[in-house]
């Protein structure tokens, strides 16, 4: 189900908060939890029916596993600790790359041997690497002695907890059971509705206004990249830039707005990632829970920076390149992590030096890496990245052709063409229209994000602003088609 589809904005949440606090108030606490937990495998099995019983296979042994490494610590038993860490770590990564990966390494080795293998055609369940990923880190700390959980339904409510379910944030068992159990947040605070509407509604405005537009010149774009001119592969590759930014922060916004609603506070997972000075900077801003695993779960193991220069250099490479192919099996994700793998290195290695840049020079250059990345990342080959590049830096080929029509730009305007077309020349829109959009988003980016606003004092004008966006999205929702947040794929 999506946050951004009708059912789940008029029907789902309405029914599922509304007797979720009717079950509190009538003091059956436990019947609430069941409740949410219900409502929270609703939302997940929506998609697809069959993939309840993979998650739940999931819960129950990382559950079972995870409550043995705890116990183990409490009543002083005998067992192999390491082993059944190693064990449990080792069966998530394998059940992750069974489900994820054999496509793409059968289909690689048909590509090299005479003799092919058949493929098996897996259907990869739907937020598969954000659910393992989560249980791999309640396993580590189990064995570190860091959770004291022993409830079953408690923990298969911190699994899937449906604000943070499909696309994140990868919470830590301490940051959500401790809220849970609190009896501060049985009953519904009117502030904490009232900011997770503003929340909601700014991140519903950005995937539905923003995200969706945008993604019509990049796909177009990345689609017809051989077509491309100067000024058009500009508009491609940024679009998509702002599309994902857009489209994450979207779903981020709304992900802690509806939280909120439960009075759960999520941790922030995205924090104006397009402001940052340097790509050290970027991956504390961009998916930050995600970039915080990485950390304490791969780079922190293999050693961090507790060890030689060159050491510390192959562990952060390492860490982005994993961080690359947990996005998907493609050898783009892979060229894309290693990419900020490289660039990571390079910036330690220009701070070990005493290295420093004017700040607008550093925020130009770190944006221009980040935005040359995306095209790795979102396109379906080597052969259209490098296309768009070429055509992007080909500065002799520079044509800006304002009056040239391209009619498939304005496909998505409708039967407004034609009265936009008296007004003004058919090309001019074309090309005028996804750049102001384009400026329009550098304008958005540098302001204060959704979570900054939302903490600012509340009053009828912000609540009414909210409104007013919510109002506008829900009428854009039910005029066309909802898409899928980009991150679900993932």
């Amino acid at each position: 189900m999506l946050f951004n589809s009708w059912q789940f904005i008029f029907l789902f949440l309405p029914t599922c908060f509304l007797g979720y606090f009717s079950l509190i108030r009538l003091n059956y606490f436990l019947g609430g939890k069941i409740w949410l937990v219900l409502c929270s495998f609703f939302f997940y099995g929506y998609w697809k029916f069959d993939y309840l019983s993979i998650i739940l296979y999931s819960i129950l042994f990382n559950y079972s596993l995870g409550t043995t490494l705890s116990q183990s610590i409490a009543y002083h038993n005998s067992i192999n600790r390491k082993v059944c860490l190693s064990i449990g770590i080792f069966l998530n990564a394998f059940f992750l790359f069974y489900f994820k990966y054999s496509n793409f390494i059968i289909s690689n080795i048909n590509d090299i041997i005479p003799f092919g293998f058949e493929s098996p055609n897996i259907i990869l369940p739907l937020a598969i690497s954000f659910f393992t990923f989560q249980q791999i880190g309640y396993l580590v700390d189990s064995y570190k002695g860091e959770t004291s959980e022993y409830n079953l339904l408690n923990y298969i409510l911190f699994v899937t907890f449906f604000p943070q379910l499909i696309a994140g944030p990868i919470v830590h068992h301490k940051e959500m059971m401790s809220q849970f159990k609190s009896k501060w947040n049985l009953l519904p605070k009117q502030r904490n509705v009232a900011k997770g509407l503003i929340l909601f509604s700014i991140g519903l405005f950005k995937k539905i206004a923003i995200a969706d537009t945008l993604s019509m010149w990049a796909d177009q774009g990345f689609s017809n990249s051989f077509n491309l001119n100067f000024y058009d592969s500009w508009v491609t590759s940024l679009s998509y830039t702002f599309q994902l930014y857009f489209d994450f922060s979207g779903y981020c916004d709304m992900a802690m707005g509806l939280a909120l609603f439960f009075n759960i506070k999520l941790p922030l997972n995205f924090n104006s990632p397009y402001k940052s000075i340097n790509i050290q900077d970027f991956w504390r801003r961009w998916h930050i829970t995600l970039g915080r695993f990485l950390r304490d779960y791969i780079y922190i193991p293999l050693g961090g920076s507790h060890a030689s220069q060159i050491r510390t250099y192959t562990n952060l490479f390492v860490t982005f390149l994993i961080g690359g192919i947990w996005h998907g099996a493609s050898w783009m994700f892979i060229i894309w992590g290693a990419l900020h793998g490289i660039a990571l290195v390079i910036h330690r290695a220009w701070r070990s030096l005493g290295g420093n840049l004017p700040r607008p020079l550093a925020w130009f250059l770190t944006f221009l890496f980040v935005h040359v990345a995306w095209i790795f990342f979102r396109a379906e080959s080597m052969t259209v990245a490098l296309n768009i590049l070429k055509k992007m830096f080909n500065i002799w080929e520079l044509q800006l052709d304002i009056l040239d029509i391209k009619t498939e730009k304005l496909a998505w305007l409708g039967g407004n063409v034609d009265w936009l077309s008296k007004i003004l020349p058919i090309g001019f829109i074309a090309n005028l229209i996804p750049l102001s959009i384009i400026l329009g988003s550098f304008f958005i980016i540098s302001r204060d994000n959704a979570v900054e606003i939302s903490q600012r004092p509340l009053n009828s004008a912000r609540i009414s602003f909210a409104a007013i966006l919510f109002s506008f999205s829900a009428y854009l929702i039910m005029t066309s088609s909802s898409s899928v947040f980009l991150y679900f794929n993932f």
